[in-house]
């Protein structure tokens, strides 16, 4: 039985080891289903040569986003929907990494270093209470908010992460577009280097993003990329004044 059916070719030079030759897919398929797509290893393995980089990048990482978050991948590929094709190393890291802030970076002059997180919940519902108005009808998976709590004057931040199904033809892109909005100056996606629209700047996010996240009122900021990854912070409201807030 096959179980990759692309096959790979590796692209270096005479003295690139591979010329000894490699694992075949199959065997690495079955190695890494062993190890639970290990998302370290697969990164490591990514290293070796072209070749190995090349299935990581079609299969291994595929292979980890489904096993990490099944019934998202489902969606996101439901009722035709390909625009995960072709970037599920990004994927898969935006499942498993929260990106933090640098400073000068997207989110002005505040540090916080990015780290791998070991589970984070994305939700279609909580996606829901950052949309505007006109744009409910899109589809927009977004993560419980990383918390990096006592960050000095800024208070408890709280970062967040999604991404958009079907993107290139989402109500939020064409309202992007027919706004003119411009792209950052200099930032790129942290998960696959595409340009980003700040979302805050076009006062596309409601009020209800700060009550799903238990943030001040005005303090959610995000950007979307020609991907669809969003990234975002938020000041989260000390737990008690959340709790009455979701009470609300």
């Amino acid at each position: 039985m096959v179980l990759v059916v692309k096959q790979h070719r590796c692209t270096h030079s005479a003295s690139c080891v591979c010329i000894k030759g490699h694992l075949s897919e199959d065997a690495l398929f079955l190695v890494f289903r062993h190890m639970n797509w290990n998302p370290r290893l697969i990164a490591i393995l990514s290293c070796v040569c072209k070749w190995f980089d090349e299935v990581a990048k079609q299969v291994l990482w595929k292979e980890f986003c489904h096993a990490r978050a099944p019934k998202m991948m489902l969606d996101l590929h439901s009722g035709g929907s390909h625009i995960v094709d072709g970037n599920w190393k990004a994927l898969g890291k935006l499942l498993i990494y929260c990106n933090g802030c640098t400073k000068g970076g997207l989110f002005n002059n505040i540090h916080v270093p990015g780290h791998f997180v070991f589970r984070t919940r994305f939700s279609r519902t909580a996606g829901k209470s950052f949309l505007p108005l006109p744009c409910k009808s899109d589809v927009l998976y977004v993560s419980d908010p990383c918390e990096h709590l006592d960050q000095g004057e800024e208070g408890d931040l709280g970062f967040f992460r999604g991404i958009f199904k079907s993107f290139a033809t989402s109500r939020v892109k064409r309202m992007l577009i027919e706004k003119r909005a411009r792209f950052h100056p200099k930032e790129l996606c942290p998960y696959c280097k595409a340009k980003l629209w700040n979302m805050f700047q076009e006062n596309m996010i409601p009020r209800s993003a700060s009550a799903r996240l238990g943030a001040y009122d005005d303090s959610v900021e995000y950007f979307v990329c020609l991907n669809g990854h969003v990234i975002g912070i938020s000041t989260l409201l000390p737990l008690s004044d959340s709790e009455e807030a979701a009470d609300e």
